[in-house]
């Protein structure tokens, strides 16, 4: 008897492929597409409406949990059905079902993308050979590629997902193998199961908070415990025999019948406030939060599946069976149809554009996954490659249309994979917004005035009174930020000649406390202390109060408030205003934001970062800050004629 004995709970009964001594054919679980329909329902929401649903990438994790128990329900019962498992047989499946809506979506957006021009074109080539190899989510993590960066709108970013689902289908079959090894069912439910809390801990433990999670998130070591739990439902669903009226129902039988029908619902609705209230940028998200939406599926998709379940019911219907069969294309063209949309449309950031690119957006992408459904995926999958290249040469030759119509599809396909190839040849190294930083971190490169260890300089002799409203000049500015600062430094060394800038991508107002009291500790921080933080995510007052702790009692502060077409920016500048105002004397707003508004055009495509001319600006809302702090502040400099004998007559 094979050692991994499968009885699945099913809603199509069809006969046993034992019987046959054939491989195991396909079997319909129930709800199973309504859960791949909300799957890539708060996945689509999340990308094309932003702040909407503000924790819908939790898709992608119910994904994971439905793929791990298909994949497996499928490999334990071939092994049940013919004794081993075909291991070349099983992988050119998974690449035949992937690889051509890959390729097709490949070639049409690189050579739209090659008609538009700009930064979609950016990285081009290492995002088709990740699209291509199902390696997307290394390449991105050696190429220190963002998946949560807004300035760089990677083309296929959204191909990491598929790439750690087939590093999955390429090795567990072969740990599969090794499991059945072990008799004891439980033994190998404990080891997916370790391996599932395994990957969870790694997560927690590379998490470093504030600090950019992409490698947490798209390494196939920390986030593959979704793909291990749902490999152990297969497992657990295999021992739901059919209960012996004359021993009885098991434990798990009857855990199943009574609690398994309430707890479904709840997972649900777990997953919806998951959905709604989860951000990536929050630490519970990383050591805790994404494995338990894991579980949350795990528990929904165990509860769909059993035998007359009123939760496998409602989610049998039929749209969600519908949009469920076609959600692995409407994940695929979604998020390149988007950035296209982005790229081409003026002010997509603005309300009303805003709306319509994503709702164009999904209309686009719903009538490509439509298209390729139904000419692509479906007839490979029932015929296979090869047969359907058959078929369709056998269309061509059965009439006169048929030829025209093949040979203008040859033509297509020729252009396509030519624009393909152009767009390599010519995708730019680096987005206008990464070249502004670039160039600014270049000007802070060997200034002694952009180092933290440079000494205050120290004050020349006066021979004259001291100004009672002096304005702070750059030898007087600590000044610490994000890559808006960085990409502004040159401006602000020319306008502020002596200033100190210390800025780096990515930085986040909560570190801000952390790198004022190091400056502060090493005699470096000056009497105004400049803070443009807010761009890359939400800010708490419990933040800003620990800066003003750190720049201490006789020094003032300047918060530059936020321009980035984000959700949390109105809340960000709101929070600036607030403290702001709550701190009169002591700290003012420099309003980046209202200076810049009327001359986006001098910021890089993603109306964030300013070149030169966008940077002139940013020291001009600095300048009118510094006035404002003269006439306001309640820190007044010493009177050295206190000390240096009696004043001029």
């Amino acid at each position: 008897m094979p050692l991994l004995t499968v009885h699945p709970v099913v809603t199509d009964r069809r006969p046993s492929p034992a019987a046959s001594g054939r491989a195991a054919g396909p079997i319909r679980y129930a709800g199973l597409d309504g859960l791949r329909a909300f799957a890539v329902a708060v996945v689509l929401v999340y990308h094309l409406f932003p702040g909407v649903l503000p924790g819908g990438f939790i898709g992608v994790d119910v994904f994971f949990v439905i793929s791990g128990f298909l994949i497996t329900s499928l490999l334990m019962r071939e092994r049940s059905a013919t004794g081993r498992i075909d291991l070349r047989r099983f992988w050119i499946r998974r690449a035949r079902r992937l690889l051509p809506a890959i390729a097709l979506l490949v070639v049409v957006c690189s050579a739209v993308a090659l008609a538009i021009g700009g930064d979609v074109l950016v990285g081009l080539p290492r995002q088709i050979l990740g699209a291509l190899t199902f390696s997307a989510n290394w390449l991105s993590i050696a190429a220190d590629a963002s998946y949560f960066a807004q300035g760089a709108p990677e083309l296929f970013r959204n191909l990491w997902s598929l790439a750690v689902e087939e590093q999955f289908y390429l090795v567990w079959p072969l740990v599969l193998l090794a499991l059945a090894l072990l008799r004891p069912w439980w033994a190998r439910l404990s080891l997916i199961l370790a391996a599932a809390v395994a990957s969870a801990v790694w997560m927690g433990v590379l998490y470093t908070p504030g600090d950019d999670p992409t490698r947490v998130y798209f390494g196939s070591d920390t986030h593959s415990f979704g793909l291990a739990l749902g490999a152990a439902l297969a497992l657990l669903v295999a021992r739901m025999r059919p209960v012996d009226l004359d021993a009885g129902e098991t434990a798990l039988q009857a855990f199943a019948r009574r609690w398994l029908p309430p707890l479904g619902a709840l997972s649900v609705l777990g997953l919806v406030v998951c959905a709604y209230a989860m951000t990536s940028d929050a630490a519970f998200t990383y050591r805790g939060g994404l494995p338990i939406v894991s579980l949350l599926s795990a528990i929904a998709l165990w509860a769909a599946i059993v035998p007359r379940s009123s939760l496998g019911h409602t989610l049998d219907l039929a749209p969600l069976r519908f949009v469920g069969a076609r959600s692995y294309g409407l994940y695929l063209w979604h998020w390149p149809v988007f950035v296209l949309a982005c790229a081409f449309v003026p002010d997509e950031h603005e309300p009303v554009a805003a709306l319509l690119v994503g709702t164009g957006s999904l209309a686009v992408s719903a009538a490509a996954a439509l298209l390729s459904y139904r000419y692509l995926e479906q007839p490979i999958r029932r015929h296979g490659l090869t047969g359907a290249l058959r078929r369709a040469r056998a269309r061509m030759r059965a009439s006169r249309a048929g030829t025209t119509a093949g040979f203008a599809g040859l033509a297509v396909a020729g252009l396509l994979v030519a624009g393909t190839v152009a767009a390599m040849v010519v995708a730019p190294a680096a987005t206008d917004a990464q070249r502004m930083i670039e160039d600014g971190a270049a000007s802070l490169n060997g200034s002694p005035s952009a180092g933290a260890a440079t000494p205050v300089p120290s004050a020349p002799t006066l021979r004259v009174p001291p100004d009672p409203h002096p304005i702070a000049q750059g030898p007087d500015i600590s000044a610490f930020g994000d890559s808006v600062m960085l990409a502004s430094a040159p401006a602000l060394q020319e306008t502020y000649p002596g200033i100190a800038v210390d800025a780096v991508v990515s930085r986040q107002m909560s570190k801000a406390p952390e790198v004022v009291a190091a400056a502060a500790s090493a005699g470096t921080l000056r009497k105004v202390v400049v803070i443009g933080l807010g761009t890359n995510g939400p800010i708490s007052g419990g933040t800003l109060e620990g800066v003003l702790d750190a720049i201490g009692t006789t020094r003032s502060l300047v918060l530059v408030n936020v321009q980035a077409p984000r959700s949390w920016t109105d809340g960000v500048n709101a929070a600036l205003d607030a403290f702001a105002a709550a701190h009169p004397g002591r700290v003012v707003i420099a309003d980046w934001k209202g200076t810049i508004t009327g001359h986006l055009d001098l910021l890089a495509d993603d109306q964030i970062h300013p070149g030169h001319r966008g940077g002139l600006l940013y020291g001009q809302a600095l300048g009118d800050a510094l006035h404002t702090l003269a006439e306001r502040s309640t820190i007044r400099p010493a009177n050295p004629w206190d000390k240096a004998g009696p004043r001029p007559q």
